[in-house]
């Protein structure tokens, strides 16, 4: 009972943080036209650490005891956050919507197989081979070579394996060292990395649509990172994978209302393919090897 009750609560906990990634995405896109991706890093990260440190002082969590092997994954975390923010962002302005989060769908068989490799989660070969053929529909998505490939999709690709990096060692954390804690040492360091990189770019003046756009980006970012690491701390990995594609649903909608986007029939079809692929190695993981 107490791990379908975690797996419950995992899937729930899954489902908000896409919600809230893919809100923090179509806020940041807006403001993109006109803004660099160092300065958005910046500014948004001052908001999402002031929000993260006022969280984290009312729960006493800024300041906790953590042991040297913990500090090792946190290091690793951080270097996944930083890698998939700066990759996802630059697919994210410069490539469809719809189309950049659809190549994220593929996290969860990434994911599985990055839990088989480095934490040694037993997966059968039918899962494997829903893995290569999930990575297929990938391929479809990003249809390399042809007159409609975007090459920014590459960067989306990436952002995967950084994500996976960050997700696993996320996994790999002491339960009692706080989530909060976790969010905001991600949320210092892409601050620190965006004011490290900000001069390498010219700089917009920003006005007040330009901050309420990155505080309401911020907020939802707050909830996605808040989420996702309790998401990764409780149930299967397996299990609660999946419900990543909510995300898709979400980046369709407001691809088509906030953008005027509309994925083509290839990036339907490789989605499909991803997420059915997905689908089958939930159904697989609840039957006997």
């Amino acid at each position: 009972m107490t791990q379908t009750s975690d797996n419950f609560r995992g899937a729930l906990l899954m489902a908000a943080s896409m919600a809230g990634y893919v809100l923090n995405d179509s806020f940041v896109r807006t403001v993109s036209e006109g803004m660099g991706l160092f300065q958005i890093m910046l500014l948004r990260g001052l908001f999402v650490t002031a929000m993260l440190a006022l969280i984290g002082w009312h729960r006493k969590a800024v300041f906790p005891t953590i042991s040297k092997a913990d500090w090792r994954l946190l290091i690793m975390r951080v270097i996944g956050e930083v890698g998939a923010t700066l990759c996802f962002l630059t697919a994210l302005f410069n490539m469809p919507f719809a189309n950049a989060s659809a190549i994220l769908q593929v996290l969860p068989l990434a994911i599985t197989l990055g839990a088989a490799v480095f934490l040694g989660e037993h997966v059968g070969w039918r899962r494997y081979l829903a893995i290569i053929v999930g990575f297929v529909g990938v391929i479809i998505i990003v249809r390399p070579g042809s007159e409609n490939f975007n090459a920014y999709s590459l960067w989306a690709m990436a952002a995967v394996v950084f994500i996976v990096l960050r997700d696993l060692s996320t996994r790999k954390l002491a339960r009692h060292v706080p989530s909060i804690f976790v969010a905001l040492v991600s949320s210092i360091s892409i601050t620190l990395t965006g004011a490290a990189l900000s001069p390498t770019l010219a700089w917009k003046a920003v006005d007040f649509g330009d901050l309420a756009y990155l505080g309401g980006a911020a907020a939802f970012l707050t909830f996605g990172y808040l989420f996702s690491i309790m998401t990764m701390r409780i149930g299967d990995v397996s299990f609660i994978s999946p419900f990543r594609y909510t995300s898709l649903i979400w980046a369709i909608i407001l691809g088509f209302v906030v953008f005027g986007e509309v994925p083509d029939g290839w990036t339907l079809v490789g989605s499909a393919i991803v997420v059915l692929m997905g689908i089958f190695t939930f159904y697989r993981e609840r039957k006997p090897q």
